[in-house]
């Protein structure tokens, strides 16, 4: 009669993960993808040597780039961020013992911004439009060095382009600056 019970308590607790995945992709517009291998090593490519400022990694999903940049960047204080619960919540347990790695959940598109220097992302066209005008509102002009892996920032012009070789031929753009906001009349 145990061994039932502990496996109807199985089934019934990925049966809710699974819920909470969908759940949370119908509520954000995108299920947590992972990068394929090629992509995370071309956007790690890109990630300027030697940061020691913080890093954001947006919408971390399962974890594997924020704890590839925390790797690579051991100077650095990353900061994934992630807003389904049982992705964040496995982003949280592969993070532990990482000491420069901390994996917030929350809408990045709601959080500080103000002190990265580096903004990592794999999104969706919805989500980069948002990111950019958060960054066009809140840090026109400033340098900040922005990757991203298949999306491009509309309208902005990348410093490098790099095309992955993968199954999807992905793109990963690299930008160094937020465009000025809108003049003033």
């Amino acid at each position: 009669m145990g061994d039932g019970w502990a496996g109807a308590t199985l089934v019934g607790v990925v049966a809710l993960g699974a819920l909470s995945v969908i759940v949370s992709a119908l509520r954000l517009g995108i299920s947590p993808m992972p990068s394929s291998r090629a992509a995370r090593r071309a956007v790690l490519s890109l990630v300027p040597p030697g940061v020691t400022g913080e890093v954001h990694e947006l919408g971390c999903g399962w974890g594997g780039l924020a704890l590839a940049v925390a790797r690579q960047c051991p100077h650095a204080r990353v900061i994934a961020w992630e807003a389904s619960l049982v992705p964040w919540l496995v982003s949280a347990v592969r993070a532990r013992g990482v000491a420069n790695l901390e994996v917030r959940r929350g809408d990045f598109l709601r959080g500080d911004l103000s002190r990265a220097e580096v903004l990592v992302c794999y999104l969706f066209t919805g989500g980069m439009r948002a990111l950019a005008d958060k960054l066009t509102r809140e840090r026109p002009g400033t340098a900040l060095c922005i990757v991203s892996n298949t999306f491009a920032l509309h309208g902005w012009t990348p410093r490098d382009t790099l095309v992955v070789d993968d199954v999807w031929r992905s793109r990963v753009y690299r930008y160094d600056a937020v465009p000025p906001g809108p003049r003033a009349p």
